[in-house]
């Protein structure tokens, strides 16, 4: 069983950045593939961003490419999400997933989730 902690969540102006971290423990997080997505109230999860256990592929959607930055410390079993020029929109609980295979866009392709953190964005 792989465990995840998302931290860094918060309020921000737009314009204005913030990390977040996803900590993991109870399984070598360097063999699994890790994401980012998020969810407003009524809409349904949507990606955001993934990253490749080798850290060589990443993948972002749209709405955040050239904004928002993907990383991860094996060796810190961390996974980072650097946000910058936050803006309103994207504004939602941010969580953090994983799974042993490829890069997926859809949650279905995750097994293990974190719990969630927010992201405020005031205009």
């Amino acid at each position: 069983q792989l465990h995840l902690v998302e931290s860094g969540g918060g309020l921000v102006q737009a314009g204005g950045s913030l990390r977040l971290s996803c900590t993991t423990s109870g399984r070598t997080f360097m063999s699994y593939t890790a994401a980012w997505f998020r969810q407003v109230p009524g809409k349904e999860r949507e990606f955001v961003a993934a990253i490749h256990w080798s850290a060589a592929t990443t993948h972002y959607s749209d709405s955040v490419k050239g904004r928002f930055t993907i990383s991860r410390d094996n060796t810190k079993n961390t996974v980072y999400l650097q946000m910058n020029s936050l803006k309103p929109d994207d504004t939602a609980v941010y969580y953090c997933a994983a799974c042993e295979d490829y890069i997926a866009t859809v949650p279905d392709g995750y097994d293990y989730w974190g719990q969630g953190t927010q992201v405020t964005v005031s205009s």
